[in-house]
């Protein structure tokens, strides 16, 4: 069972949002049922569960049965003592009593890896959904930035046609008519540019989720983060799931090896079994002294055996040394694991609060950009500033927004990557809509004590869908910019008319 240090609210339990809409939490619900990488997960886990009944197998008594018949070809002289055909069968029981340890440690050995495959696949759930709130901050990043470019585009087309119409008139020189010429191509090149990332991420949308993307919303807030690195490294050590699996194959493997030392030691079985045969009447046919000979017979028989290894050519002793390095190796993975954590939740911490003070600065930065340009073009009006400088002041607008929207991006996925960190992002953190949540335990529970060589079982069918039939992405942004980015400077009358200025 998980156990939590950090109680948390569901993360989207309070978003809502039009029906019209795609949610954050709609997108997680789809990757939860539709995402091949988690469906293969959860079968990898169903697999793993087979391996303790398996293990419990090697303690388990064998049945057999065996039946032949037998056509002798070249007989010796002496036919009553050689039939012509003879049929046989036999049944037998074999009972495993004392194996020095093996079955016992190797079922304890498969019942620590299913722990660490639970831990696994927590933790492929939390990779999925951080891929996902990656992928659906992407799409309106890049829808924003899309329409930013398209509107700077707008903005530098009037711009030409302004400087266009002042030069007829000889208020500006060739060269101001090329610069804004020359900014515009710039422009158009850099909309392109954008409109082929927002198609990139909209694809990457598909392949996660297994739908388009259509009218995303915002994303909710997230909840509370830690006040500090160290505080989200402390419950990242208890909770994070991957560290958690690592440790789990490491105690497996404390297992492995007494499997392994037990190979040293002698083993004890009982066996049962019931022969039959019959000489279907050719023993002694002919001959008058083998009358009343029995054609057929059976026999039971009981014993015990005792196998007590001396000497195996080395084999025991090079398993031992093999399973004592195997150890060793997952000694230094967990090790590994615990650093890769205690990276991941102080770099994901770092991100999260620098995106923070990146976003407040673009937003200053923004607001002081729309001010300077609405100030550079009232002055270019009166012929202290330059084409130049109005084309410059867009671009710094430009790229004040672009960085506010990215900034706005990197801290939503900053933090989710944090409470994928500590262990806090996975489906039932995030109060997930669309039915029951996948319980893996229920499967080996079912599993666990099954010895029916002859069960029914499940073939294998497709869970997740292809996206071979959805469409092609486009560039296509229908969303509103956000307020804050929209330009309330576009229609100046010094870009509408270009005539306002004086002639000097």
């Amino acid at each position: 069972m998980r156990r939590r240090s950090l109680p948390l609210l569901p993360l989207l339990a309070l978003a809502s949002t039009p029906l019209s809409a795609e949610t954050l939490r709609d997108a997680l619900a789809k990757a939860y049922q539709n995402n091949p990488t988690l469906t293969a997960q959860r079968a990898a886990q169903r697999a793993n569960d087979e391996n303790v009944p398996i293990a419990r197998a090697g303690g388990r008594p064998v049945l057999s049965t065996s039946t032949g018949i037998n056509e002798n070809l070249l007989r010796g002289g002496n036919s009553f003592t050689t039939p012509e055909r003879q049929l046989s069968a036999s049944a037998g029981v074999t009972l495993p009593i004392y194996q020095g340890g093996r079955v016992k440690y190797g079922v304890r050995a498969a019942e620590t890896r299913v722990e660490a495959g639970l831990a696994n696949l927590r933790g492929v759930e939390a990779s999925t959904f951080t891929d996902v709130v990656g992928a659906y901050n992407n799409v309106i990043r890049d829808e924003a930035i899309v329409a930013l470019n398209a509107q700077n585009v707008r903005v530098l087309e009037t711009n030409l046609r302004a400087s266009r119409d002042r030069f007829e008139v000889g208020d500006l020189t060739r060269t101001d008519v090329a610069q804004s010429q020359a900014r515009l191509s710039l422009a158009r090149a850099q909309l392109q540019s954008a409109q082929a990332t927002l198609i990139s991420s909209r694809e990457n949308y598909v392949r996660l989720v297994g739908a388009p993307p259509g009218t995303l919303e915002q994303p909710p807030a997230l909840p509370k983060l830690p006040d500090s690195a160290d505080a989200a490294v402390e419950i990242a050590l208890q909770d994070n799931p991957n560290l958690l699996a690592a440790r789990k194959v490491r105690e497996a493997t404390d297992y492995d090896v007494k499997v392994a030392r037990a190979g040293r030691l002698p083993q004890l079985g009982a066996t049962l079994g019931q022969n039959y045969f019959n000489y279907l009447g050719t023993l002694g046919r002919g001959n008058a002294a083998g009358l009343g000979v029995g054609q057929t017979g059976t026999a039971t028989a009981i014993g015990a055996s005792i196998n007590l290894p001396i000497f195996q050519g080395g084999r025991v002793a090079a398993q031992l040394r093999q399973a004592q390095e195997l150890r060793g190796q997952a000694i230094e993975q967990a090790t590994g694991a615990e650093r890769q954590v205690v990276a991941q939740a102080r770099s994901a911490y770092a991100v999260w609060r620098s995106s923070l003070e990146v976003i407040a600065s673009a937003e200053a930065a923004v607001n002081a950009n729309k001010l300077s340009l609405e100030g550079v073009r009232a002055e270019n009006s009166v012929g202290t500033r330059t084409i130049l400088d109005i084309l410059n002041a867009e671009q710094e607008l430009l790229n004040s927004q672009v960085t506010l929207v990215s900034a706005r991006r990197d801290a939503y996925v900053a933090g989710f990557s944090l409470l994928a960190a500590m262990g806090h992002a996975e489906a039932e953190d995030l109060g997930l809509d669309g039915g029951a949540l996948y319980d893996p335990t229920v499967n080996y529970r079912a599993t666990r004590g099954r010895f029916n060589d002859f069960a029914r079982t499940r073939a294998a069918e497709p869970v997740a869908a292809s996206t071979a039939a959805i469409g092609a992405q486009d560039a296509t942004v229908t969303r509103e910019l956000d307020p804050l980015l929209e330009s309330n400077v576009d229609r100046s009358p010094a870009l509408t008319t270009g005539v306002d200025r004086p002639r000097p």
